[in-house]
């Protein structure tokens, strides 16, 4: 199992490397994010803390850096990713784009890079303990607030119920979930989980009913109508959703789209899993849809 904070340190350029590692284990343990904005000290964000290090401003060399060891120097490779504004680096690190952008119709890559953020993944075995137990069957819809966890307690429910014996397709868009480098997972998401990386989230749970005859479909933070049509085709072939959305609890998901709406009018979902994270602890409460 990966250490989130070590890969994510790994991508550094060397002098932020120097300070960073010399942080509290503490902090190391709560860090959630590094931030890189061009001609500022680099930040890691603590809770809702940006904290500066103690170290010169970032340079265009530096943000190059990054995105040459996010890649591993094949930037035309993730030319596709850097499209939806982000890289799927090893072990599980996701890498936030801003800057420049090429549009051409929509956003074809990025002519200059002027920040990045560092999402620093992490396994927590164990991770909503309280409920997993009454989660062995049905349909799940997991909300909280962005950086509430949702996606650590989505990676602990698909390995939950795929060490149970049942058969989980995770479509794992942004590689966060699973962290697969060179197509084997390096997060413990079950023995019988089939990953399907880097692929839209809708077109892969899609993938994933066609090709792997799954008993469980997983996906993380549905955001467009497509993800909302897949799920409603998926469930109404009898196959069970795990997935997670951006939102305080079901009134406010279905209040985000008409679409959203009709997924808990249709009763895609049995039960709500809500995340409340305060001060870096997280509460986990079960509702019925």
């Amino acid at each position: 199992m990966p250490d989130g904070f070590s890969a994510a340190l790994r991508l550094l350029p060397p002098r932020m490397q120097r300070v960073a590692a010399a942080l509290e284990q503490a902090d190391r343990d709560r860090a959630e994010e590094f931030r890189l904005r061009a001609g500022r000290a680099p930040a890691v964000l603590l809770g809702a803390e940006e904290r500066e290090l103690p170290v010169s401003a970032v340079t265009g060399a530096d943000l190059r850096t990054v995105m040459d060891a996010a890649t591993r120097c094949s930037f035309h490779a993730a030319a596709e990713q850097l499209r939806r504004g982000y890289l799927a680096a090893p072990d599980g690190v996701r890498v936030g784009v801003c800057g420049t952008a090429v549009v051409e119709g929509t956003v074809r890559t990025f002519r200059e890079i002027s920040s990045l953020a560092l999402r620093i993944p992490r396994q927590i075995v164990g991770a909503g303990r309280e409920i997993l137990p009454q989660l062995r069957d049905g349909s799940v819809l997991i909300l909280s607030p962005p950086g509430g966890g949702k996606t650590t307690f989505l990676r602990e429910l698909v390995r939950y119920l795929s060490d149970g014996g049942a058969r989980v397709g995770l479509a794992d868009e942004r590689g966060e979930i699973a962290g697969a480098f060179d197509g084997t997972p390096r997060f413990d998401v079950g023995r019988h989980t089939d990953v399907l990386s880097a692929a839209p989230r809708a077109e892969a749970a899609l993938l994933l009913l066609r090709a792997m005859n799954p008993q469980v479909i997983a996906l993380d933070e549905i955001s467009d109508p497509a993800d909302a049509e897949a799920i409603a085709h998926i469930a109404f072939c009898g196959v069970r959703i795990l997935a997670t959305a951006h939102a305080a609890s079901p009134e406010q998901f279905s209040g985000k789209l008409p679409v959203y709406r009709r997924l808990l009018e249709q009763r895609v979902f049995d039960r709500a899993a809500v995340i409340v994270n305060r001060g870096g602890r997280r509460s986990y409460a079960l509702q019925r849809l």
